[in-house]
C-alpha cells in the first residue's frame, strides 16, 4: 500500500484517468510493473518527505527490471566489481554514466580518466554496493522517482500510456504545488513535460539525458547531484 500520507492524493489522482483505462488496469494483467507494484514510488517516500520530483517517461520493458521506480532497474543488482563498475552497470548506458558523474561529484574520478581501472582503484568501502540502496538515497534527499506512464506493455503503445496517464500526473502536481518540489527533467522528454503539464509553478531542472556522455561534467548535474551523496553508504 502507499504511504499514508498519499492516499487521498492518488485516490483524487486515479480518479482523473478515463474510465476505460482505469478498467483496463484493475481487469488486466498484460503489463509491467503488475497492479501490486506500480504505485511503489509512493510506498517508500511520504509526501511530507518529496522535496524533488525526478520524471521518467515509462517503465523498463523487462519484467524483471520494471519495479515502479522511475531510473532504477531492478535488474542491476550490484553497481561495482573489482574491475570497476559491474557488468550489469555498465551495459546500461544511462545508469553508468550517472555512477560515473556521482563518482566525479565525490571526488573519487577525474574527468581525465573515467576508464574501468580508474572505478576500480576507487575505495569502495564508503560506498553503496546495491542498486537498492542508490534508490533509497535518492529518497533520503526527497527525490521521487516517477514515470510519466506508470506502467508498459509494448513500445508502440508507450505514447498512448504517457497520455492516459497525464490527468494523473497533473493532478498530482496540483496536489503538490504549495509544497514546490523541484522538478528534474531529462532530454527531449523535458520539452514534452512542459508542452502538457502545468510546471508553471514549479522550479525545473533541465538536463540532457545521462544516456548522453555528456552528463557526467555537465556543471548542472554534479551541482544538483554532488550534495547529494547518492553513492555514500
Amino acid at each position: 500500500m502507499p504511504s499514508k500520507s498519499w492516499e487521498s492524493v492518488l485516490q483524487e489522482a486515479y480518479a482523473n484517468l478515463e474510465e476505460d483505462y482505469r478498467q483496463f488496469l484493475e481487469e488486466d494483467s498484460g503489463y509491467i510493473p503488475d497492479r501490486e507494484n506500480y504505485f511503489n514510488a509512493f510506498k517508500t517516500l511520504p509526501k511530507e518527505n518529496v522535496k524533488y520530483i525526478l520524471f521518467g517517461q515509462d517503465p523498463y520493458p523487462r519484467e524483471e527490471s520494471a519495479n515502479g521506480y522511475a531510473f532504477i532497474d531492478a535488474r542491476v543488482k550490484a553497481v561495482f566489481s573489482d574491475k570497476g563498475l559491474s557488468k550489469e552497470v555498465n551495459r546500461a548506458t544511462s545508469l553508468r554514466n550517472f555512477v560515473k558523474m556521482a563518482l566525479v561529484a565525490r571526488g573519487d574520478l577525474s574527468l581525465e580518466d573515467l576508464s574501468q581501472d580508474a572505478i576500480a582503484s576507487v575505495d569502495k568501502t564508503v560506498l553503496i554496493s546495491s542498486i537498492e540502496e542508490l534508490r533509497v538515497n535518492f529518497e533520503k534527499n526527497g527525490v521521487l522517482l516517477l514515470n510519466t506512464a506508470l506502467i508498459f506493455t509494448d513500445k508502440k503503445s508507450s505514447s498512448r500510456h504517457v497520455k492516459a496517464w497525464r490527468p494523473f500526473v497533473q493532478s498530482l502536481l496540483r496536489s503538490l504545488e504549495a509544497q514546490q518540489p523541484k522538478l528534474i527533467l531529462f532530454g527531449t522528454h523535458a520539452k514534452e513535460l512542459k508542452k502538457h503539464l502545468p510546471l508553471e509553478s514549479f522550479e525545473t531542472i533541465e538536463l540532457e539525458h545521462p544516456y548522453n556522455h555528456t552528463f557526467i561534467a555537465n556543471p548542472k548535474a554534479l551541482e544538483l547531484f554532488g550534495p547529494m551523496h547518492l553513492l555514500d553508504k
